[in-house]
């Protein structure tokens, strides 16, 4: 039996932006994933909306994803493979971040996973670092996250510089998905198999 955390803010959560509640349950991308992998893996499904990668919030509190993150790899440990899904939040107007501080944060992240012995055996678990895909055109969001959606077109590039660097697989989520036409930062129905099946993919090589 092998366990894959996906750590990761509101669309690892499941947030839908038709409702702004929850998918249901087998309807979130990471339960998906879970069928995908089968009864030989546990996907324990780890999003919290707002999570930010190591920044905090003046504003919404306590979503500082560096300070929850070695707990919950010790909770859940052994732990096989964490998949990486943050830095959306940190696009944030109030945090003033360009897309290279936003990667090098979600480096930080992964390098505290290389370094933990919360894997089997006391070993570290794999990471596969995932960069969020664009935000698109704003609306609920639009104070919040102003200038986010040029910021978020380097996301990708900036995270494939940092999982060469930490030697991590990766994946750019804007080759398989794109941010919901209906807030600009959520997922829409038909994105979540899309992406499960992408991290399916990607799981499978990690851990083969």
């Amino acid at each position: 039996m092998k366990t894959v955390l996906c750590y990761g803010d509101s669309n690892t959560w499941g947030y839908n932006p038709a409702t702004t509640e929850r998918y249901g349950p087998g309807e979130r991308w990471t339960q998906r994933l879970q069928k995908a992998l089968g009864d030989q893996y546990t996907v324990i499904e780890e999003g919290q909306n707002g999570r930010t990668t190591v920044h905090d919030d003046p504003v919404e509190g306590q979503k500082n994803g560096m300070t929850y993150l070695t707990p919950c790899l010790e909770s859940h440990k052994p732990v096989d493979l964490v998949v990486l899904l943050l830095g959306t939040n940190d696009l944030k107007h109030r945090f003033g971040l360009p897309a290279g501080n936003i990667a090098q944060a979600a480096g930080q992240l992964v390098r505290v996973i290389q370094t933990s012995e919360f894997g089997p055996g006391g070993t570290a678990p794999e990471v596969l670092l995932l960069a969020p895909p664009p935000v698109a055109q704003l609306t609920r969001f639009a104070d919040t996250f102003a200038g986010a959606p040029e910021k978020s077109l380097h996301l990708g590039t900036e995270y494939r510089l940092i999982a060469e660097a930490r030697g991590c697989p990766f994946l750019d989520t804007a080759s398989v998905i794109a941010s919901s036409d209906l807030d600009g930062i959520h997922l829409d129905a038909d994105q979540l198999p899309r992406l499960a099946a992408a991290v399916h993919e990607q799981v499978i090589a990690a851990l083969s």
